[in-house]
């Protein structure tokens, strides 16, 4: 059992004071995006074009993948959609997505005409429950969409076995997984996410990694309201006026100010990787010896931690919650599981789900927390289980 230093506790809260809040999640920009920002409006040219261009190339650089090309576009749930555009996958297809994920998962596979099949998580990870996913296979089913939940890949060969023996396109939401060193080994359609809280930020900025040319062919003209050609003309500072369009698009593509921003962040991954790390290490030390708490197993050799999401026992959750909150610390509750959704409801149980809904609680884990408010934060959640 943990020993827990009530003493120091109330020494620390007294530092903090009544007042102060320590927040679920927040970027950390610096001088240098802020410098990147003022250098793109001194150009006065800020929509699409050489900052983009760039980020791209650095970005394909960060991923070491040679086969694989970067598309860069608005949001993660921009690249989703899209990607969901670009195989092909329209009104009345299906596509199997694990409901314990945020609504631009489910959002981005309506947004095209498709249905989002709801499956059941493994209630100890987050991630999709293969067994449950075979389950909801039908003719319709064009698509599967692992979520890695917090990061969480297990089981994601499971889901290529599967989409392959079944003829599925594989399309990741890696939306929590931007640094995990294993992701771009897999063949798929990887979706990350730049928005303010993710591991690096572009205000709000996503991009699509894969091997599929003919899928990154389509989305440079997707993004791009389908404009036949228009990113080559663009990265070239050139504009067209003699277009063609053969297919719906839309005005999804990443802007010069937040390519800008990206390229800074992703100069500075590295102190912020160190920062996620280091935090997570010490809630994982805090806690690992806690009984009335369950980690998710992240691996944090290979992944950088976006969330930091325990699993709170025998109906404490509310009360932990409760709790933090009163004592400053921010805390949050991901995901309401969508098919509690009247939009994505399609009548069925997913109880494996609904028992991750009722015991997860994420605390704070960003780049700004000292190690002072992550001692704080593990002093609080044990000071609740020791009553």
């Amino acid at each position: 059992m943990y020993q827990y230093d009530i003493v120091g506790s109330v020494v620390r809260s007294i530092q903090y004071g009544l007042m102060r809040k320590i927040r679920l999640s927040a970027p950390w920009f610096s001088e240098a995006e802020t410098e990147a920002v003022a250098r793109v409006l001194r150009t006065q040219v800020v929509n699409m074009g050489e900052e983009v261009k760039l980020f791209e190339e650095e970005l394909h650089k960060f991923f070491a993948r040679a086969d694989a090309k970067v598309t860069c576009v608005h949001s993660c749930t921009a690249a989703l959609q899209l990607s969901v555009q670009a195989c092909g996958i329209g009104i009345g297809d299906e596509v199997l997505v694990p409901t314990y994920t945020f609504v631009a998962s489910f959002q981005a596979v309506k947004a095209n005409g498709a249905i989002p099949v709801p499956c059941d998580v493994d209630p100890n990870t987050g991630f999709l429950d293969i067994d449950d996913a075979k389950k909801r296979l039908t003719s319709k089913t064009k698509a599967i969409m692992p979520v890695l939940f917090a990061g969480c890949s297990s089981g994601i060969d499971d889901v290529y076995q599967f989409a392959s023996e079944n003829g599925l396109a594989v399309i990741e939401d890696a939306a929590h997984s931007f640094g995990d060193q294993d992701i771009s080994k897999r063949n798929g359609i990887l979706c990350f996410s730049f928005d303010p809280i993710k591991n690096i930020s572009c205000g709000d900025g996503g991009c699509v990694l894969t091997t599929q040319d003919t899928v990154t062919d389509k989305l440079k003209d997707l993004r791009l309201l389908g404009v036949e050609g228009d990113t080559d003309r663009r990265f070239l500072g050139q504009r067209s006026w003699d277009t063609d369009v053969k297919t719906q698009g839309w005005r999804l593509h990443m802007n010069n100010i937040a390519a800008a921003i990206g390229r800074a962040q992703l100069a500075r991954f590295s102190e912020i990787k160190a920062r996620r790390l280091r935090n997570s290490e010490t809630y994982v030390s805090a806690f690992s010896a806690l009984e009335e708490v369950k980690l998710l197993p992240i691996n944090t050799e290979t992944a950088v931690p976006h969330i930091f999401p325990i699993l709170v026992k025998n109906q404490k959750r509310n009360a932990l919650k409760a709790f933090l909150d009163t004592n400053g610390i921010e805390t949050g509750v991901q995901y309401k599981p969508n098919h509690l959704l009247t939009y994505f409801n399609l009548g069925y149980d997913l109880p494996n789900s609904m028992k991750l809904y009722g015991q997860i609680l994420s605390i704070p884990l960003h780049p700004l927390l000292s190690e002072d408010d992550v001692t704080y934060v593990t002093d609080k959640v044990l000071e609740f289980f020791s009553k």
